[in-house]
C-alpha cells in the first residue's frame, strides 16, 4: 500500500489528538460507564448506553488515527526548495477569475482537509489541477460546482 502524504503540522496534530483520546477521553468514558453501572439495571440505563456508544466512537477514532499515522508519509514543505511550483504542502494565493476575488489554499492530506479554513485535500479537483503548475499560470479546473479559472499569484512553503 502506498503511503499517504500528510504535512508535518498535520502529523503533529494527529499525534496530539491520539494522545488526548488515549489519555483523557478513554479514561473519562471508562469512569462514565462505571458510574452508569452503579445506577443498576443496564437494560434501561440511558447513561450507560450513551457512554458505551461514546466508547465505541473513541475506540474507532483511535484506530483510524493509528492506521493513518502508520501509513503516513510526513512531508515538511519547508524542506522543499521554493521554485514557484505548486507541490504538496504549498500555500497557494490564487485569483478566482470567474468571481473576481482572491483566495488562498494550502494543499494537505485527506485527514487534514478543512476547506472552510483553506486546507484542501490533495485529492480534490482544485488541488489536482494546481499541482505542478507555477506562479503566473492560469488554470481551468472542472469541479463538481462547475468550471473555474484560477490564476496562481504566489506559491509559499509555510
Amino acid at each position: 500500500m502506498d503511503k499517504l502524504p500528510i504535512t508535518k503540522a498535520g502529523g503533529i496534530k494527529l499525534s496530539q489528538e491520539l494522545h488526548r483520546l488515549k489519555t483523557q477521553d478513554r479514561i473519562e468514558i471508562s469512569q462514565a460507564i462505571a458510574d452508569a453501572r452503579a445506577h443498576g439495571d443496564l437494560k434501561e440505563n440511558a447513561e450507560y448506553h450513551a457512554a458505551k456508544e461514546q466508547q465505541g466512537f473513541v475506540e474507532s477514532k483511535i484506530q483510524e488515527i493509528e492506521h493513518a499515522l502508520a501509513n503516513a508519509q510526513i512531508i515538511d514543505v519547508k524542506d522543499i526548495p521554493e521554485t514557484g511550483r505548486v507541490v504538496f504542502g504549498s500555500t497557494v494565493d490564487l485569483y478566482d477569475v470567474n468571481n473576481k476575488k482572491s483566495i488562498t489554499y494550502k494543499i494537505v492530506g485527506n485527514l487534514e482537509s478543512d476547506p472552510d479554513q483553506g486546507f484542501i485535500s490533495i485529492q480534490t479537483p482544485i488541488a489536482i489541477g494546481l499541482l505542478g503548475k507555477y506562479e503566473g499560470d492560469e488554470v481551468t479546473i472542472a469541479t463538481p460546482s462547475g468550471v473555474i479559472s484560477l490564476e496562481i499569484e504566489k506559491v509559499k512553503h509555510l
